[in-house]
């Protein structure tokens, strides 16, 4: 029962999916806390491809961009 204060964990096992049984000091099951549906599935980001995009625009340049912000900024 003191386990119940502690709602942050308790949101996170329900979140994954997990059900809670309640038991009291002589470890009698008195009830039990179930997520209220299925676990959603985290939806996969399809990223664009970067590296195929650099390649269009610049082609097999190769940029020097750390030489020019250090010619801008100057040497510390």
């Amino acid at each position: 029962m003191r386990g119940l204060r502690d709602t942050r964990q308790i949101g996170a096992w329900l979140r994954a999916g997990k059900s809670i049984e309640i038991r009291d000091r002589g470890h009698r099951l008195i009830g039990r806390i179930t997520p209220e549906s299925e676990p959603k599935q985290e939806k996969q980001i399809e990223w664009p491809d970067f590296a195929a995009r650099r390649k269009k625009i610049f082609g097999d340049r190769i940029l020097p961009g750390a030489d020019l912000l250090i010619e801008e900024r100057g040497r510390y």
